[in-house]
This record gives structure tokens, C-alpha cells and sequence, in this order.
């Protein structure tokens, strides 16, 4: 089993910027991608940024060049979200993924974006 925690989210004006953390604590050494999802009133889930072991990362157009992400290691994964916009508001969700394919998440954090 892995946990997942997420910190970091909060209100913000459009144009600012914001750090999501998200510890990992059990089984770490069996996660391979890490990355961040997030869901929005009446939609659903979406990729926001993956990160591989080897740290190989992916940006859907949405946000590449606004956000990043990071690892250290299995014990923690980050995202820098810069120049935000209303439309980045969301519940921001953590994911881990071990070597079978099992997807481990955290319990979300909101980031509220106002313009």
C-alpha cells in the first residue's frame, strides 16, 4: 500500500502562482509514474503532468510552460503551477502508479484561481 497526501493548494489571483506537494509514505520503492490530475465542477478528471522513475515528463497543451513537475525520488512529488487562470481552478489530485499498473491517490487539494 502507498499513501498519498497533498498540500499546497489555496486561493490565488489570476497570473499568480502556486507549489503542490504530495508525500508518499508505504510501499514507495514499488512506484514508477507519479503524477498530478485534476477535476473541476461538472467535469471530469484530467492529466495535469506525469512523471516517470527516470524522470521522463509529459504536459498536456493546457499547461505546458505554465507548470512543472518534480520528484524527489518515491518520497514526494511536486508541481509549480505559474501564471495561473481562472480555469485552472480544480480539486488537484496526486497519483502514484506501481510496476503492476495499481494507481494509488491522494485525497485532493483545492486551488481556486480568481480573476
Amino acid at each position: 500500500q502507498v499513501q498519498l497526501v497533498e498540500s499546497g493548494g489555496g486561493l490565488v489571483q489570476a497570473g499568480g502562482s502556486l507549489r503542490l506537494s504530495c508525500a508518499a509514505s508505504g510501499s514507495i520503492a514499488a512506484v514508477n509514474t507519479m503524477g498530478w490530475y485534476r477535476q473541476a465542477p461538472g467535469k471530469q478528471r484530467e492529466l495535469v503532468a506525469t512523471i516517470s522513475r527516470i524522470g521522463t515528463t509529459y504536459y498536456p497543451p493546457s499547461v505546458k510552460g505554465r507548470f512543472t513537475i518534480s520528484r524527489d525520488n518515491n518520497k514526494a512529488v511536486y508541481l509549480q503551477m505559474n501564471s495561473l487562470k481562472p480555469d485552472d481552478t480544480a480539486v488537484y489530485y496526486c497519483k502514484g502508479q506501481n510496476y503492476a499498473g495499481f494507481d494509488y491517490w491522494g485525497q485532493g487539494t483545492q486551488v481556486t484561481v480568481s480573476s
